[in-house]
Order: structure tokens, then sequence, then C-alpha cells
């Protein structure tokens, strides 16, 4: 870990879903418990740092995209701890006036993320669960750069799987639709078991070496995520087949790509709300 000074209640003990991503990504904040959890993980599915990478370049394709069409403001949910090129880097090279606020119920990312914030613009990061969408929405740091009677794009890349079925995730994602105004976007990425044969092996470690492990949900249950929202192309994809950056020439159509039989543990997509 970094000399950043970390809040005392901090379990290094035990694997932390962020700071296994983190190793995955080849980060340095993480602990020997998480990269214990990680190796097993990979030695049972050894793609799996890959699609970690993957979904770190589905959050920069998507935020770029959005940027692009000329949204200023951004709210990334679980945000994670901060590693290579965050969603602010993303979205202010397009536009250095774009407003981003980190949520995150975890003090470790508040730590990390206000060290590493520090003169970086009109940026902030807010400790705060997103199990209270409402809270979230009404917090007078998020509403000092957020203004939801303007468009937003809200940000939900690899979070919602730490909710579980009784907590119902679905309904969260809707409140915080609701409260969105026309021309807002969404962008979000979930784990899924059905893009490997090994899923149920590595749920069951997950199980039983987490505090918080996933919960692994189908295509179909990926797609209700975006009720209220119009799907921009490709739709909900695996996480790699989200827009890539160099698609083959002989197939210029995103809903056209194949490697269909290439593994994968996560489905993406981004929807506009009309």
């Amino acid at each position: 870990m970094s000399d950043v000074e970390l809040p005392r209640e901090l379990n290094t003990n035990v694997p932390h879903s962020a700071r296994v991503y983190d190793w995955w990504l080849g980060g340095k904040d993480n602990y020997a418990a998480d990269r214990v959890l990680g190796q097993k993980v990979v030695d049972l599915v050894p793609m799996t740092p890959d699609s970690a990478r993957a979904n770190r370049a589905f959050l920069h394709r998507a935020a770029r995209t959005v940027a692009d069409l000329g949204i200023t403001q951004f709210l990334d949910l679980g945000a994670g701890l901060p590693t290579v090129d965050n969603t602010h880097t993303v979205v202010q090279q397009v536009n250095s006036d774009n407003r981003v606020v980190y949520v995150d119920y975890d003090p470790i990312v508040l730590v990390h993320g206000r060290a590493l914030l520090e003169g970086s613009g009109p940026t902030r990061v807010v400790q705060a669960d997103i199990r209270d969408p409402q809270a979230i929405i009404e917090h007078p740091e998020v509403t000092e750069l957020i203004d939801f009677s303007q468009p937003v794009c809200v940000l939900g890349v690899a979070v919602m799987h730490f909710f579980s079925d009784e907590e119902d995730p679905h309904s969260v994602v809707a409140r915080l639709r609701d409260a969105m105004a026309p021309g807002s976007y969404l962008v979000l990425s979930h784990i899924t078991g059905e893009g490997t044969s090994e899923s149920d092996k590595v749920l069951d470690v997950m199980q039983q070496m987490m505090k918080d492990p996933p919960t692994f949900r189908p295509h179909r249950e990926v797609v209700r995520f975006f009720d209220g929202f119009e799907l921009l192309e490709p739709g909900v994809v695996p996480v790699h087949l989200w827009r890539p950056e160099d698609p083959p020439a002989d197939r210029p159509q995103w809903r056209e790509l194949g490697d269909e039989d290439q593994p994968f543990w996560i489905y993406a997509g981004l929807g506009r709300k009309a």
C-alpha cells in the first residue's frame, strides 16, 4: 500500500472486492489476503485479469462517449480505489470544466480519493451508501457539482453485483433514473456467470473468503437495469465487445462483432433517458 494514512477500522486480513480488483489491474493498493483470493480466482479462470482490464477500458470508452455527446456532469457510483485514468481524467480531457463526483461507502476509498484528487479541478469524492440513493441525490457535496435538473451521466461500473437480490438493486437504479433529467445517461457493467464454465467454482471461493461476495446475474437481469433508458449500440454485451477501439474493417457494425466463444465475466451497456 501507499503511505496514505488509513482508517483504523480497516481489516487487512479479509479480502476486499476493491483491493482484489486493484490487484487484477496491476495496482499496489492491496494486501496479502486480497492477493491470495485474487490468485485463487485466476487459477480457476486465467482470463480474469484480462476481464478486469476490459471492464476498465469499457469505463473509459463509455465515459468518453458520453462526454463527446456534450454531457458535463458525471456521478460515479461505487468508484473503488483510484487507479490509472479515472473517470475525471477521461472526461476532463474532452472538457476541462466537466464535473465529476465519486461516491463510495468505503472509508479507504475516501482517504485515497481525496489525496489523489487534490487540486484536480471540479471533482469530489463523497462517502455514501448507494443503497440510499436519495441521500446521494441530496448530499451537499454532490449538489455542489451535480444539478439533477440538467442531464447527468450516472456510472455504475462493476458495483451493482455487490447488491443481493434481497436488496433489490434494480429499484436503486430506478430511483436514480427517476431523479435524472431527460437526456441523461446510465453507464453500467455487471458480473455474470454466463461467460465461463468455472463460475460456480469461483463464486464458491468468493463466498468463502470475502466479506462482500458478488451476485452473478444473467443477461436478462443486467438488461433490466436499463428499464426506462434507450440502449445505445451494441446494447448489453460482453464487456470486451462494447465498442472496441479497433473493430474489424469487414464487420463495421457493433452488433455484428463476433468472439462469442471468448470467455468473459462481465456484461456492459450504455443507455440514454428519453
